[in-house]
This record gives structure tokens, sequence and C-alpha cells, in this order.
């Protein structure tokens, strides 16, 4: 059988012989749409399909491609391909929104695969020797935590999608996050993935490649036995109200109803708190007197306080009047003048980057029409009982910086307050409350996810959910008995570490292929032709 790529004694092609799949791959038409197939399996891994087990094969199509490219090229554009695939299988949902402007976007965040693609060429190309196998486990991972570091950057889109993520109702990785964060996930992930390319390709490092799976697995159980656990301290009672999705004029005021009639109901049953979804109120509290006293009232009834969202314009002065989305909490005497402003904001969702340069998006999607103002900090609130909460917004909870800051500054239970309706029907309401679990397994605190529209979920100390959730099609409120916990995660003390390791990691490989390369003695250039007694230059035998 003629190898991928072969050829004739003349020079062409040997299509004769090569099987479908090989003249696929020869075709620049159809390995980059293998490509992008491979680079979008990975999406299947993240709820609502929540394929978690399939995370650890995912990418070994991918990356057996990769390692056939046969040039550092082909290699980069198989992974830059594969990352748009990624890229758009993730985000699928936004395809409502920013229409074509989504591929546009998946082609330049792709752009981030293709060193990686070289990466993996580089490492597991050819016929890796053991050595080489060994420091692909540790640096093929290395080299994707770094593309997932900066496409976490809020301009980019934010962390949404990290491969570590889909591991959100596996205990064992829920513990992992607990000393690494969703990072340290990430790099298991990939790790795995990289070892049974091994298994699957390279003969002669099988026996490596299940010595390193054996290292993993033994690193995973002393996680899981030693690192420390917050320790429950009672618990606090938190009702979340979700009033759905209402359409049609007069939809925010009929929505606000909804939310009080729904929240009226919570009385006698001895709740805490009450947290209502994103862009809950569609006014100013502090210039609406006739609203705040609707919402104290509702908590004078319910016997607790009401954190309610505000998606409003507000005036602080010149240089701070705009629209902001403020979580509230309002008491039974009105607002207890806590209020955390959003401090990261959706791009195209919220503001546009660069307006004048991509203002174009609002005509073809449901980019933001005006730029909302950002906060400037984050915000710890007291409850009357002693409880602390920690607010976020939407997308927020996404970042485990931010929740991580929450839990140093004494948040005893974070709260995230969201809304999806435009993305109803897709993959993301699931997607987004999935997040709850890691940011709780991190921090070593409570997770509350509530929503105006799409899945609320409440989630444990240890990240495991609470209780039943409220799905996307579901008008009504629950009540959900929360354990609290003190002391802090090996995460919460140090922070992004694996992110830190990772670059180490790099630094020492990269650094180390170039001290090789210098020492690698110049090609000694060919000397003059040797010449005959007559002195003409002597000519090669045939």
């Amino acid at each position: 059988m003629p190898m991928l790529g072969g050829r004739l004694p003349d020079g062409r092609p040997d299509e004769g012989g090569a099987r479908p799949y090989e003249r696929v791959l020869r075709s620049r038409t159809g390995r980059g749409a293998v490509a992008l197939l491979a680079g979008a399996l990975p999406a299947l891994t993240f709820p609502a399909p929540s394929l978690w087990w399939f995370a650890y094969v995912a990418l070994v199509p991918w990356m057996l491609l990769i390692r056939s490219a046969g040039t550092g090229r082909r290699a980069a554009a198989d992974g830059w391909l594969g990352g748009m695939g990624f890229i758009l299988a993730v985000h699928q949902w936004l395809m409502p929104s920013l229409h074509v402007f989504i591929v546009v976007l998946a082609a330049l965040l792709g752009l981030l695969w293709a060193p990686w693609g070289l990466l993996v060429s580089r490492l597991i190309g050819g016929s890796p020797s053991v050595r080489r196998s060994v420091a692909a486990v540790v640096v093929v991972p290395s080299g994707w935590l770094m593309i997932e570091l900066v496409r976490s950057w809020e301009g980019l889109g934010g962390p949404w999608g990290l491969l570590g993520a889909s591991q959100w109702d596996v205990p064992p990785a829920l513990r992992v996050a607990s000393v690494g964060g969703v990072w340290l996930v990430s790099l298991g992930v990939v790790a795995v993935n990289t070892a049974v390319v091994l298994l699957v390709a390279v003969e002669a490092a099988r026996r490596a490649a299940v010595a390193c799976l054996l290292a993993g697995a033994v690193a995973v159980v002393s996680m899981v036995v030693w690192a420390p656990r917050p320790e429950e301290t009672g618990s606090v009672r938190i009702a979340v109200v979700q009033p759905g999705v209402v359409e049609g004029p007069g939809s925010i005021e009929r929505r606000f109803t909804r939310g009080e009639e729904l929240t009226r109901g919570l009385a006698g049953r001895g709740v805490d708190l009450v947290v209502w979804g994103e862009s809950s109120v569609g006014v100013d509290l502090s210039r609406s007197p006739g609203t705040a006293d609707r919402v104290a009232a509702l908590a004078r009834a319910v016997g607790a306080d009401v954190l309610v969202n505000m998606d409003a314009r507000r005036t602080d002065g010149p240089a701070r009047a705009g629209i902001y989305k403020s979580a509230v909490l309002v008491g039974p005497d009105g607002p207890t003048g806590d209020r955390y402003d959003k401090m990261r904001l959706v791009p195209f969702g919220e503001y546009v980057p660069a307006r004048a340069l991509l203002g174009w998006a609002t005509s073809v999607g449901k980019a933001a029409g005006e730029d909302r103002l950002r906060g400037s900090e984050p915000v710890v609130m007291d409850l009357p009982d002693g409880v602390r909460i920690g607010p976020l917004v939407c997308f927020e909870s996404a970042f485990p910086d931010m929740s991580r800051q929450l839990a140093k500054d004494g948040a005893q239970v974070l709260v995230a307050q969201s809304s999806t309706s435009t993305f109803q029907h897709s993959w993301a309401p699931a997607q987004h409350a999935s997040l709850g679990a890691l940011r709780a397994a991190e921090t070593g605190r409570p997770m509350v996810h509530a929503t105006l529209t799409g899945e609320s979920a409440v989630y444990g100390p240890d990240g495991r959910r609470l209780g039943a959730p409220i799905g996307t099609d579901a008008s009504e409120a629950a009540v959900y008995d929360v354990p609290l916990a003190e002391g802090t995660t090996l995460f919460v003390r140090l922070g992004a570490w694996p992110v830190y390791g990772a670059l180490g990691v790099l630094a020492v490989f990269f650094g180390g292929a170039g001290l090789r390369s210098l020492r690698r003695p110049a090609p000694t250039p060919p000397g003059p032709p040797a010449r005959t007694a007559g002195g003409s230059p002597e000519r090669p035998e045939r």
C-alpha cells in the first residue's frame, strides 16, 4: 500500500492505490474540512450533550491529522482550521446574534491554534523518541493552556469553553479544580489526549505513554485524598426567582410583575435571601422610588433581603453617566446601599470593541446599540444575619479570578445573576449554569446561579449540584438549603499556578531548542571539484 502522499516514479501523485480517506487528506479542501470537523469535536463534551468522558479522546483525531501534516506550514494550517472549528462549535449559540460575523471571529481566534499545530507536529510527528514522547505529554498541554489563557481575555470573548470546564460534574475533577482551578483540569485533559495519540500512533512510545497515564492517575488520586477541604459551618436558605421568557409589548413590566408574584409565594418559607436574575429591573431604583418601594414590600413580606439586578441608565456625575448592569440589595426599608456594577462586559453583546471600526456589526446582528459602562471594583455584601455574599453578573461567572477574589475578600456565598433569553433554545443556558460548579469547587464557597431566563442552579462548596435546577421552560421560584463553609482551597491561596508552570515548561522547551540550534555545527560548504591531470574537472562516474 502506498504511503500517504506517495508519488509514482515520474513524480505524479500515486492516486491509484490510495485509500479514499488518503485522497481526501491530499486535497486542500478535503483536509481543511477534516480539520474543521476534528476541531469541533470537543464541543460535544460540554452541556447540553455533556459527554464529559469524550473529552479525554476528543483531541485525538485532530492531533493525528496534524501529526500527518509532513510540513510545518501544513501543520500550522491544520491547527488554525481546527481552532476555527472549535470556536464555531463552542460558540454556535451566538450565530443568531452575530450571523456571518461569527465566522470572521472564529477565523481570527483560530489563528491561536496555528503555533500549537506546529508544536504538536514537532513533538509527535514522524517517529518520536521515547524522550520526545514523554516531553510531548508535558509540552503539548502547556501550549494548549496558553491558548486558553489568551482567549480568556474579556476582549476576545472571555473564558468560554475552556476544556477543563467540560468536567464540571466529575467529582475527582472538581477536587483537582480546588487545587489548581479549571487550568489544572485542562492540563490534565490535554495530557491524556496526548498520551492516547502516542498509544495509537507511536509503537516505540507506548510504554512511556502508559507510564505517563499511570503517573497522572496517581497525581489525581493524591489530590482527591490529601487536598484541603473547606469545612461546613452551617447553612443559609436562599430562594431563586426565575420569571422565564416574557415577550411582546410591555414585557419589562410584565416580567417584573411575574417576579413579584413568585416572590410573594415565598412568604413563610424561612428564606434568608431572595435572588432575582440579570436585568430583572429596568429602572434605576435610586431615581424610581415607586419601584424601589415595590421591591421593599416584597422583602417585608418574605422576611429577607432581595438581590435584584438593574439594567438602567444612571447619572453619577457627567463622567459616569450611562447604562450599567448592577446588582442591588434591597431590604424591608428599601435599597441597603450595597451595589455592585458589572466590571467585565460581553463584547458585542454589551459593547462593541473599537466601535468606530466595527460598529457595522450592529447592522448584521444583535450587537449592542450603546456601550454599557463598567464598575470599578468587586463588592461583598452583608445580609442581616451576618452572611456575606459576593455578586457576579452574567458571564463574569466564567472568570476564575473574579470568584477567587470574592472568596479572598470574605464572601461566604457566590451569587451570579444571569439571563439567556436570546439563546434560550441553544446549548448556552446549560453550559453557563455548569460554570457555577467549577467556581464553587475552586473557591470552596457555594455558588448560586440565578437566571431571569435560562437554567438556574445551586452548587455546594465542593461543586456538587444541590437539588434540581430550574429549566429553561420554567417560570417558578425554588428554595435551596445552601451549606456554608470555612477554610480556603489551594487555588484561593496560590492562584493560577498551573498557568505559570506551563509558561515555565514552554520557556525551558524553547530555550533548549534554541541552544541546540546554536550548538549544531554549520554545514560545511562543498569544496571545489576535483581535477584530472590535464586540469579539467573530473566528471562523476555514471
